[in-house]
């Protein structure tokens, strides 16, 4: 179907055009996508000539009713087009969406730089709106700046064209990254898995026998990838999935899947960016990346993460002194490549602190877990949580409600396992936001997804967690809440939308800090064979061990981050970033990876995601989480039970208040005060050097 084609003869079935409800995620198809999206694009873009006719009023409401109600319909159809993409994606799928990315990137870049537009907007009279309304109309001006509105001729189109190569190169990276995993695999024998836990080897046969196949299938999917890492004896086996999994979608993968190479697509975004940069008169994308963030300046960003990098290396250089002495007197390992790193590590914490990620394991089945989790919830934001109703896309999804004194106040849908076909990683993403809509008046309530990939149950027992997977799920919960739990009305500042970018981890952030809680997780655990919650002295030998190489951990999240920053800050763009990654490493890691690693190419965060020189969010973000976490600490009863009232103020100064604010506003609101580094360094045993 092209652009030209009559919405007249566009089936009125087709579930992407019916917004009475939810989105009717066991109907849609490929083929329903075309026409949906382009009906919903012709739509927008008759919205878009009707608000900026001269005769139309430069007025909020008014442009809202016209143009956000067509905008709003086309972003949650095309929305679940991608998430349907994201986590059950197929051939077919793939191609539909493919088709479609080009007009509706084109429509999206022409809207954020239509000049007509812009001046409706610059000619609103703030006095006449409300304060959210005023901080989203000071956000959209911002925003129309930044994609090119203030921009003629030649610049203009070229800006234009950028942004429709760059959905496709982006686009591109995250296909490459999901085919080089899902096409690699290999069939293990049970002697090659010695020290692998039982029900990963029971996954991995289950495995091999859906694919008709003998031994035990292995595959580049964390549930698989990881425990092999960790526990498999064989330092063979181990540096075979190692250097499968580093070298994906790269020039450096094996046979075939060279295929899958990003290198070239990596290129052509840092060049694009750079140009995007050039073209809106600044010097790097950097530069551009941070004016919508808390952070001011790319140096300002860089030196923050050198000073953290400079307090962690003391721990850090013990960290790996202590690996590298345990593995010789205890492994015989004197010389340990990096296959061999996460196994000496899970054998010394199990050695220092006698527990193993196994042994916890057993306590955290899934079913469990989410009922604490949904307990300390209810108990900190004055909600209730309960099972509800809505079409799914795979029968693994289940579906919640949020009511808080039997009024609905929000919904999420929650998508725990892993499979083919879907994304690695874990996300929140949003189904739509919190609105006052501005054609009825009714209040539009916000709908979630948190999307999970942990390992399936197997056995008829139910999926178990590892500790890591507990407080990748309170993560998660985390930014559901922001999106839902928000008071706003204005969609653009309600829930996490408009709250600045390095802010936004914040409560994902402060929710982890529960998993930790002794008070929180006697009710989240069950022996998965006896039923016996987790015992207190294993609860005690984990929280001893919740620093554990926490020196290395935040040098590798620093490295990240400031390869991130400096990669965006060059000029020009470099067209291989090799150079600069192993210039990173050497400046600030303590355990170097081989010349042939290529993290890089499968760094989706940068390359796919909005994390471009944004990386650095997660650890500015955990300072503010860090201090706000802190305030719950000096309230807390003395048998740990969280404050009432402290809970109250962080709900409505910081989750409720959505990006209505400044996010720097809202902490200070909740906190009394600016953030602090101090409660970071010391919730990560680092305080001494601070």
């Amino acid at each position: 179907m092209t652009a030209s084609t009559p919405a007249s003869s566009i089936p009125s079935s087709n579930p992407l055009l019916d917004f009475s409800a939810l989105p009717l995620f066991d109907q849609i198809q490929p083929e329903h996508v075309a026409p949906a999206i382009t009906q919903l694009l012709a739509e927008a873009d008759a919205a878009l000539n009707t608000v900026t006719a001269p005769e139309f009023p430069a007025q909020w409401q008014a442009l809202a009713g016209t143009l956000d109600v067509a905008t709003e319909k086309l972003g949650r159809a095309w929305g679940a087009v991608g998430h349907l993409k994201s986590v059950n994606e197929t051939p077919e799928l793939r191609a539909a969406y493919n088709a479609m990315l080009p007009a509706v990137s084109d429509f999206w870049t022409r809207l954020g730089a239509d000049e007509r537009l812009y001046a409706k907007y610059k000619t609103i009279d703030a006095s006449s709106l409300n304060a959210e309304q005023q901080q989203a109309l000071k956000n959209a001006l911002r925003g129309f700046v930044l994609s090119g509105a203030e921009l003629q001729g030649a610049d203009r189109e070229r800006y234009a064209a950028i942004q429709e190569r760059m959905a496709e190169l982006t686009q591109k990276f995250s296909e490459n990254a999901l085919d080089a995993t899902d096409g690699w695999a290999y069939y293990a024998t049970l002697d090659e898995l010695k020290g692998v836990p039982k029900d990963v080897i029971d996954a991995a046969r289950a495995a091999a026998e859906a694919d008709g196949k003998d031994g035990y299938k292995l595959t580049l999917k964390i549930p698989s990838y990881l425990p092999v890492m960790q526990f498999a004896d064989s330092s063979a086996l181990r540096q075979t999935l190692y250097r499968a999994y580093n070298t994906r979608a790269s020039d450096q993968a094996d046979g075939d899947a060279v295929k899958f190479d990003n290198s070239a697509v990596m290129a052509e975004i840092l060049a694009l960016r750079q140009e995007e940069a050039a073209l809106l008169g600044y010097g790097t994308f950097a530069e551009v990346s941070l004016v919508p963030k808390m952070a001011d300046r790319p140096d300002e960003v860089i030196s923050f993460l050198r000073d953290l990098a400079i307090k962690a290396r003391p721990y850090a250089e013990k960290d790996v002194a202590d690996l590298r002495e345990f593995a010789a007197a205890q492994l015989g390992m004197t010389d340990p490549q990096p296959w061999d790193w996460p196994y000496i590590s899970e054998k010394l914490k199990e050695a220092r602190y006698a527990f193993s990620e196994q042994e916890v394991k057993q306590y955290f089945p899934a079913p469990k877990v989410l009922a604490g989790l949904f307990k300390i919830v209810e108990s900190l934001f004055d909600v209730s949580i309960r099972r509800d109703h809505a079409p799914v896309w795979h029968d693994s999804v289940e579906f919640y409600r949020l009511e808080r004194n039997g009024v609905l106040v929000g919904q999420f849908y929650l998508d725990p396992p892993a499979r083919q076909g879907k994304r690695g990683g874990a996300w929140m993403d949003d189904v739509r936001a919190r609105w006052v809509r501005p054609d009825d008046g009714s209040l539009q309530t916000p709908v979630a997804h948190l999307v999970c990939n942990f390992a399936e149950g197997v056995g008829g027992k139910p999926p178990l967690l590892t500790h890591d997977d507990v407080i990748t799920l309170f993560h998660e919960t985390g930014h559901g809440l922001h999106h839902m739990l928000t008071q706003v009305n204005e969609h653009d500042v309600s829930g996490i939308s408009g709250v600045e970018w390095d802010a936004v981890e914040l409560p994902s952030q402060f929710m982890e800090n529960f998993c930790w809680e002794w008070n929180v997780l006697r009710d989240m655990t069950a022996h998965v064979d006896t039923g016996e919650p987790l015992p207190r002295e294993l609860y005690d030998r984990m929280l001893a061990a919740r620093n554990f190489q926490s020196g290395m951990q935040t040098l590798r999240q620093v490295e990240f981050a400031l390869f991130d920053m400096l990669l965006h800050s060059q000029t020009p763009a470099p067209v291989d970033v090799m150079p600069l990654l192993h210039a990173v490493r050497q400046e600030v890691a303590v355990i170097l990876p081989p010349e042939w690693n290529r993290m890089a190419h499968t760094f989706s965060h940068i390359f796919a995601g909005g994390y471009s020189a944004g990386y650095y969010s997660y650890k500015w973000a955990e300072v503010l989480s860090a201090d706000a976490y802190g305030a719950f600490e000096e309230t807390a009863a003395f048998d740990g039970t969280p404050d009432p009232a402290t809970a109250r103020r962080f709900r409505e100064e910081i989750l409720e208040r959505g990006g209505s604010r400044p996010a720097m506003e809202s902490f200070k609101a909740f906190r009394g005060r600016a953030p602090s580094i101090e409660a970071l360094l010391r919730h990560q045993g680092m305080a001494e050097v601070a």
